[in-house]
Order: C-alpha cells, then structure tokens, then sequence
C-alpha cells in the first residue's frame, strides 16, 4: 500500500525519494565538545541529511551499581564488564552541548534531532524546538515516553530491534493515540555490531503493510551494503552510527561510518532509489536511439531476380533495420523478388 509522503525538516520521506541517512553520533565525541562539532561537520561534508544524538543521562538511565544486573557479562559484548552507570556517564551527551550541535547541524543544511529516553529528555528538547523524535529500540516498551513524544503532533520515528509483532503493535497504537499521524519505523537488529546473516531486511516491506506506515533501516552492520539494499526493499529512512575514525576509540567507534563510507552511503543509497522506477517492458525513452544496434536479417552477397536466398547470402547482422532474426527460417529458401544490393536490410517485399 503507497503511504502518503511525509516532512523531517527540510527533507521528504516517501516512495519515490532517496532515504533520508542519519549520521548517529551517540557517544562517539568522547566526552570532547570540539570532536562532537567536528564529527557535524564531517557528516555535513559528506552529504548526511540529519545528525542524531542521544539525550540522557547515567541517572535516568540506571542505577549506580554493579552485578546483579547493573553490570555487562556477556563476554562477546563489546562492553563486556563495564557497568551500566559507567558505560552511560562515559556515553552520554551533555545536555550543554545540544544547543551548539543543533546549532551548527542547522548551519550546515542537516536535520538535528534526538532520541529521548524519559520524559525529562523530552521537555528539555523541546524548549530546543527539535523537528522529531526518535524512540530507541531498547525503549519500545515505554509506552508513557512513546505517548510523550507523541503528544508533541512532531514525527516520530520508532527503531523496533528485538521487538515482537505484539510490542511493535502497542508502540504504534500508543503513539497514534496520542496524536502521532507521521510515524516511520525503524527495522533494526540489537546486535553490536550486526551480521548481514542476523539482518532480515525482508521485513520491511512485510512491516510496512502490517503497520500501514513508512518503514526504514537502523542498520548496526559493518559497511553499507545491507543499508543499500534495503532502499530496494523500500526503505525510506537509514540511520547508521557515524564517527571521525574507528581508531579513535568510543563506546561505539566499532561499528560506527567513517566520513568517506557515509559519503558513500549517500551517494549510493540515492542512486538505488532512482533506480527502483516502476514495472515495466520494453524501451524506454533513453534506449530508443540504442535499437538500431540491435540484429537483424541483411542481404550480405548481391541477388539478382530469382536467386534463391540462403544462408550465405542472408545473415543476422547489425544494425537493426531489416526484419527480426526470428524469421530467418522463413526467408530461407525463398526467391529474390528484384535485384539486391549487398548489404541491403530485409523486408518482406523483397522476396517471393
């Protein structure tokens, strides 16, 4: 089903455009201001529709414990060991610095938004006037915040990472409900990083007609090919964390874009969507000059009235202006109704 097209800022998100790509800073600043701006300025630079970062804080994330919990032991996680609290105060960006990176984001032509993860995160953003909001994976359950964000009557875009048919169907409810009329969702798997393996982009266009909304890609995978192909799959969104160098280090650098792969992404993300086009046969208006190259039957020996035509003297060929290839067996073994010049495309009058 065609979902209506719908405005983030200055950017329209429907069928027929090229995705709109969110550079995710997350806690790639490493707790510096300047590398927060600088990493801005590279998404900017390298053509990223909008830069998103994240508003919380250790305290309204958790509790300042460890163990029992509060802690990270999975040892194949990237954070493995690290406390909750910890990871947190270490990831987060301070509140301080949202208006200078929303600042310079507008400056640079980019969307700037956040993804809130309590209620005070969304008061605090919207004396800053943000254009959306983004509800992270981990936060579907939270139905009060979705209703919160909702409320606002702004976008709202819903990552879905983990969640079941069920929990996806409440989240959205709850934010129609609450006045919600311009919901993308995200398909994403919680997994850091993702395999393409562990991935399922076919969902998309399956979440898209369950929900009856527009649906994109928060993609947690090495590289861009996963996020090019779901633009195939009707992606109209592509969020993909974003820093200045993986070797920098941060909480998320692993994963994370460099500025020439997000360059990339942009460019070829777009150029998917141009080519999705509609179904349809035969020539296009472009191809029109091209068949003229294509075979056909031509006299390729001189004929004089009566000599009969063989395939020593009738050939497929280019160009194209004589008859198709495919009545070649019928032009076999009939007579020259004139003289034939070599070289002399095929036609029906010629032969008897």
């Amino acid at each position: 089903m065609k979902q209506p097209a719908i405005k983030i800022g200055n950017k329209i998100l429907g069928d027929s455009c090229a995705p709109l790509v969110v550079a995710e800073m997350s806690g790639n600043h490493n707790q510096s201001l300047d590398r927060a701006l600088s990493i801005v300025e590279a998404a900017a630079a390298a053509g990223a529709h909008a830069l998103k970062i994240q508003t919380y804080t250790a305290d309204t994330m958790t509790l300042q414990m460890a163990g029992g919990g509060f802690s990270i032991e999975d040892p194949s996680s990237l954070w493995s060991g690290r406390s909750l609290y910890d990871l947190y105060k270490e990831a987060h960006t301070p509140w301080e610095w949202h208006k200078p990176i929303f600042e310079r984001s507008r400056e640079l032509g980019m969307i700037g938004f956040s993804s809130p993860f309590d209620e005070t995160a969304v008061d605090f953003l919207e004396s800053h006037n943000v254009p959306c909001y983004k509800i992270a994976s981990f936060e579907i359950l939270d139905i009060p915040l979705i209703r919160r964000c909702a409320a606002t009557k702004k976008p709202l875009i819903i990552s879905t990472g983990m969640a079941t048919e069920e929990e996806i169907d409440d989240a959205v409810t709850a934010a129609r409900n609450s006045g919600c009329t311009e919901l993308v969702l995200l398909k994403c798997t919680s997994t850091y990083p993702a395999t393409p393996e562990n991935t399922n982009i076919l969902t998309i266009p399956a979440m898209r007609q369950r929900f009856e909304c527009h649906v994109g890609l928060s993609d947690h995978t090495m590289g861009i090919g996963v996020a090019i192909a779901s633009v195939a799959l009707g992606a109209v969104a592509i969020e993909k964390h974003f820093t200045l160098c993986r070797a920098d280090g941060g909480v998320d650098s692993a994963f994370s874009l460099e500025p020439e792969e997000l360059r990339v992404l942009v460019e070829e993300s777009s150029r998917a969507a141009q080519a999705m086009g509609t179904p349809r046969f035969g020539p296009t208006e472009g191809e029109k000059n091209s068949l003229v190259f294509r075979r056909s039957l031509y006299i390729v020996e001189e004929l004089r009235a009566g000599d009969i035509l063989t395939p020593k003297n009738v050939r497929a060929i280019r160009p194209g202006y004589g008859l198709p290839p495919k009545y070649l067996d019928q032009i076999l073994g009939k007579r020259a109704s004139k003289f034939i010049a070599k070289g002399t495309p095929v036609s029906w009058d010629l032969v008897s």
